[in-house]
């Protein structure tokens, strides 16, 4: 029997999605699903429901739930990610509230932003022994991450272990979509190319039936832009800089220096802006999970649609050398996109079949794209670099590299603020080496 291994498996509602699409995939009927995670309690949870979900679609997958990470990753073909080193408390009360002290707001906090930046550094070396676990146990698999900041994350395992990974995200395939639903524009015969990195890849062409559609998308944008509504951001950034990004506007509003200002608060409301958002987002699920749980792990007809999520596509594509085309995250090695770095991880078109992942070339982005991604591949790089060499003063200067902190605090403000991040982190976080000193002289 073949093994599927979903690390982070806890995350029940994440893991119905993505194991339920598994399941109504008749290439991978004769799979174990291998669940681990180290809430036992969640595990346990995502246990029940996923065998009911195999009851109600008639799967023939076998689940099992694993308390040791080697004994799950044993003989595995497919790995997927899925975790959150430090979970919402204490760790990311902690990346929101403590820059708040500095007058530094974010919204969702999870990619770059020093929210990010710390996000990465609490989970870089769990990635890294789940990836040195892999090269002992199954070196022949491959690992599917969903758990952000994903270039950064994608980065570290690829750059510095032998696994074959590539790093899946929401947005390429709900972009195009979103964007015409919202402006009324009918979506028929669409040909599109997007490239850049991920949460900041760029709508590079949209067309329909052979027309370019980026004429009237920007017609309609504008007009849109005259009364409030949810993706105000991206919409401003299309008209200074000429394409649409395919991540949301609250996220985009802290990979940037320009929206979240404390000098211009007004911008805030022009851009309708939803500071602290992701905290919002988690007591609303963990409200809704204690309400609901009961009763959904008490359904005996729980049902499923297979998801926009590219997981059990891509493992269906390597099963059935049916080629499948997505939106993935690799290194940038060989120039895939020209006027990137080497060393970052890209957001471009893959195709999945028998012989793996093969990533597409896409040459140039638009120079003024480029310029963007790198301004956040800067932290993620340097990021990487910190949490390698387990050095403080790597962390500070991931820190002023980034558009957002950089545009609002002062170098020393932003060393103040990193070294409390990193006491009130304590043990979620490896022992950084004390060079306070070296960069405040």
């Amino acid at each position: 029997m073949k093994k599927l291994t979903f690390i982070g498996a806890g995350s029940t509602i994440f893991t119905k999605n993505v194991l339920g699409d598994c399941m109504l995939s008749p290439a991978l009927q004769d799979f174990e699903f291998a669940l681990f995670d180290i809430d036992l309690n969640r595990l346990s949870e995502s246990e029940v429901l996923l065998k009911a979900l195999k009851k109600t679609v008639g799967s023939t997958v076998e689940i099992k739930t694993y308390t040791n990470r080697k004994e799950a990753l044993k003989g595995a073909k497919y790995v997927i990610n899925a975790i959150q080193v430090g979970g919402y408390k204490p760790s990311t009360i902690i990346d929101f509230e403590i820059p708040k002290k500095y007058g530094l707001r974010q919204t969702i906090a999870d990619t770059i932003g020093i929210g990010g930046l710390f996000r990465a550094l609490r989970t870089i070396p769990v990635m890294l022994d789940i990836a040195k676990d892999m090269e002992e146990i199954c070196p022949d698999a491959w690992l599917l991450n969903y758990t952000n900041p994903m270039a950064a994350l994608t980065g570290a395992v690829s750059r510095y272990s032998n696994v074959k990974m590539v790093g899946l995200c929401h947005s390429v395939q709900i972009c195009t979509s979103h964007l015409l639903r919202d402006l009324e524009i009918p979506y028929e015969n669409i040909e599109e190319r997007i490239a850049g990195i991920n949460h900041m890849a760029w709508l590079l062409e949209i067309k329909s039936n052979g027309k370019d559609l980026y004429p009237e998308i920007k017609k309609r944008a504008k007009e849109k832009q005259k009364t409030k509504h949810y993706d105000m951001v991206r919409y401003e950034l299309m008209d200074k800089f000429g394409f649409y990004v395919t991540e949301s506007s609250e996220h985009n509003a802290e990979y940037h220096p320009y929206f979240i200002k404390n000098n211009y608060p007004e911008l805030i409301e022009r851009f309708n802006i939803p500071l602290d958002e992701y905290p919002r987002r988690c007591e609303a699920q963990i409200e809704n999970w204690v309400k609901t749980k009961e009763s959904l792990l008490k359904e005996e007809n729980l049902t499923h649609e297979r998801s926009k999520e590219y997981g059990s596509r891509i493992i269906e594509a390597m099963e059935t050398n049916e080629p499948f085309v997505f939106g993935g995250n690799v290194l940038n090695t060989g120039g895939l996109i020209s006027n990137l770095p080497e060393k970052a991880v890209v957001e471009v078109p893959c195709i999945a079949n028998r012989n793996g992942i093969t990533p597409a070339y896409m040459g140039e982005l638009p120079e003024q794209l480029a310029a963007l991604n790198r301004t956040n591949i800067n932290t993620q790089l340097v990021t990487i670099e910190a949490a390698i060499t387990k050095s403080r003063e790597k962390i500070y200067q991931a820190a002023m590299l980034d558009p957002h902190t950089a545009s609002e605090l002062s170098m020393d403000d932003i060393i103040s603020l990193c070294d409390e991040l990193i006491e009130a982190h304590g043990e979620m976080l490896p022992e950084y080496q004390s060079d306070k000193e070296t960069i405040k002289q």
